[in-house]
């Protein structure tokens, strides 16, 4: 709706459907651990504790918001929270995810770093090199392919001989598996195994993560690339659904309390919509702000 307002422009990439992988990370890794991925975003920032209210102030491009209105809905950023983005180019976040585990074993931080991509990222040639690079020097990276079978409107069936992506790890030795995407529980359960891998001083680990987005790629997508019917059939597994029918039917909680849970959830929603609202956008002057680390780099003039 607010997107159709146009209170949110550009870009907009929408998580719904893959919410059980970000609820993976969430349980199967520690706070400190960096989490690095592309534009579709938002859930990720999330659960890595970003707060919602800078999440939508960004979304409108406000001072408020998580990179202070600068990146918009493809760039989310929580240092304090170690996410570190929210990449538009292309791949462009594997190598980078690299070179953040290797800080992390050069400096014995004891953390790991999950680098996050998806199918179309997977054909990128950076990906061939980084893995190598990884594998040579036992990086603590879990590299994660959200597997929501389109890259834009290109089913992966379109573009490999090698449909099952998570056999590309085995070029290079690299432990891999094939996860459904729609059991946060599955999800869960390999993240954790992955990262407790690479913590080991084991190297790397590759997940292909089987999920599926409901939305176009983007909020411009028409989607004729696939039908209502596939669609509907995932939507049947959806993740959520699959939580709410676990908790009843294994009596952790009874239906007032998930209704609880839903209100919470719709104030939340309504409470960073007006935080939104209300936030001032950054001042003309900000473009110049960020730009370096060094405070008085000499060639920025106001």
């Amino acid at each position: 709706m607010l997107y159709g307002q146009q209170k949110i422009r550009g870009f907009c990439h929408l998580y719904i459907g893959q919410e059980a992988v970000a609820a993976g990370i969430a349980t199967g890794i520690k706070h400190t651990d960096p989490v690095i991925t592309a534009y579709r975003d938002h859930a990720l920032a999330i659960a890595k504790g970003i707060g919602v209210n800078e999440c939508m102030a960004e979304l409108y491009g406000k001072k408020t918001g998580c990179t202070k209105g600068k990146g918009g809905s493809m760039h989310f950023f929580g240092v304090d929270n170690y996410f570190y983005g929210g990449h538009g180019i292309v791949g462009a976040q594997i190598p980078m995810g690299a070179g953040m585990a290797f800080a992390d074993k050069y400096n014995n931080t004891g953390q790991i770093t999950l680098c996050l991509f998806g199918d179309g990222a997977a054909r990128q040639g950076a990906l061939h090199e980084t893995f190598n690079m990884a594998m040579t020097w036992k990086l603590p990276v879990v590299f994660i392919c959200e597997n929501n079978r389109y890259a834009m409107g290109t089913s992966v069936e379109r573009t490999s001989n090698v449909a099952d992506i998570h056999k590309m790890a085995l070029a290079y030795d690299m432990p891999s598996m094939e996860v459904d995407g729609m059991s946060p529980e599955d999800c869960h359960n390999a993240i954790y195994k992955a990262a407790e891998h690479a913590r080991k001083g084991n190297g790397p680990y590759f997940l292909e993560i089987e999920t599926y987005r409901y939305k176009g790629h983007s909020m411009s997508d028409p989607q004729k690339y696939r039908t209502k019917e596939e669609v509907a059939s995932y939507k049947a597994k959806d993740p959520i659904d699959h939580v709410k029918e676990v908790i009843l039917k294994k009596k952790y909680a009874n239906q007032n309390w998930l209704d609880e849970i839903n209100e919470k959830v719709k104030k939340q929603i309504n409470e960073c919509v007006e935080f939104a609202e209300n936030s001032p956008y950054p001042d003309a002057s900000e473009i110049y702000e960020d730009v370096y680390v060094q405070a008085d780099y000499p060639y920025i003039k106001h």
